[in-house]
């Protein structure tokens, strides 16, 4: 079984990715890619500026990995507020959402990771302090409880998650501004490399910053993960130069291969295939197969496979697709039937 947590590509946080904070933008205008969402927010930040007030609530989703917390800290550092930060787990009970939102300022930004995992009494508590800025506490139990109404500052809630189905409709009405991440493209994904490579003073030749850029998955929290791990085998094995020899052993040896997939990648692959003829089979079938949770096939390995065209989802089930066959050197059966998506 492989410990998917630690695997040098997900996507998920790792405590090693602290080492990133110095390497975050600070501004929108140090934001690499995400052009669309870039131009919504300039807007969206000089219309609130115009009119003296603070932004209207923002939702973000899409993979892990693509810069929502990043882009929750440019909005605040744009707008020069100060950013509370929490997770949707971390709010157990009315009180403490209570607490956190008593003690914000006018115009703060309260960002919410995982905001699809807040509990139902808590997006009770939530609703009225989007809405109508107004908290509403309830004293005393029983027939003499009493409802007591506080205002608080107006201030932003910016959510994120990578699930968006599972946001429930009347929290995600109550964000104004609602935003996609996808993937980095190859030019963006260099981009960032090179500026990280620079900020951790590594030298790195223009090939060597391509083939990581080429296996970051379109991801930078994965790219940047590898650029360190890539840095490592330079300096003990190599001359401290990131070059694309070096590169490629380093990344060879973490078995990542040309597109960025992992063991864990080609074993879901290799079990749709061989297993079950291709699919259609169910996700939970999967998981069982190669002793994995099916959350972090859904969350962690199917987004790229699906955004590589290497898998479909079909009503019955997982499919590999003709060019997952190709990528594993496997022969595409001649018999396969057209199938209903």
């Amino acid at each position: 079984m492989t410990d998917s947590p630690n695997r040098v590509i997900n996507p998920q946080p790792q405590p090693e990715d602290r080492l990133d904070q110095a390497l975050r933008p600070r501004l929108l205008s140090d934001l690499i890619g995400q052009e669309r969402v870039k131009e919504n927010l300039r807007i969206l930040i000089d219309a609130a500026r115009r009119r003296g007030e603070p932004l209207d609530h923002v939702l973000f989703y899409g993979p892990p990995g693509l810069g929502k917390t990043t882009l929750a800290h440019i909005l605040a550092n744009e707008m020069n507020v100060n950013i509370k930060i929490t997770a949707g787990p971390a709010i157990e009970r009315p009180g403490d959402l209570a607490a956190i939102l008593t003690n914000l300022r006018a115009g703060d930004v309260l960002f919410i990771d995982e905001v699809h995992r807040l509990g139902r009494v808590i997006e009770e508590v939530l609703y009225p302090a989007m809405e109508d800025f107004a908290l509403d506490i309830i004293i005393g139990k029983g027939p003499s409880a009493r409802s007591i109404r506080l205002k608080l500052p107006r201030f932003t809630v910016i959510g994120a998650t990578t699930r968006l189905a599972l946001v429930t409709a009347p929290l995600r009405a109550r964000f104004g501004a609602v935003y996609r991440l996808d993937y980095y493209d190859l030019t963006a994904m260099e981009t960032i490399v090179k500026r990280a490579a620079r900020v951790i003073s590594v030298e790195a030749e223009p090939e060597g910053i391509a083939e990581i850029a080429r296996r970051g998955r379109g991801t930078p929290r994965v790219a940047l993960r590898l650029l360190r791990r890539v840095r490592d085998y330079a300096e003990v094995r190599g001359e401290g130069i990131i070059t694309a020899p070096v590169t490629k052993e380093a990344l060879d040896l973490l078995d990542v291969d040309q597109l960025g997939l992992d063991d864990l990648d080609r074993r879901v692959l290799h079990t749709i295939i061989e297993k079950y003829q291709g699919g259609p089979v169910g996700l939970n079938t999967i998981a069982a197969s190669i002793g994995e949770e099916p959350d972090t096939i859904m969350d962690v390995v199917e987004p790229y496979l699906l955004q590589l065209g290497y898998l479909e989802r079909s009503s019955q089930g997982r499919l590999a697709t003709r060019i997952a066959y190709e990528h594993l050197n496997l022969p595409y059966p001649k018999d396969v039937q057209p199938r209903m998506l």
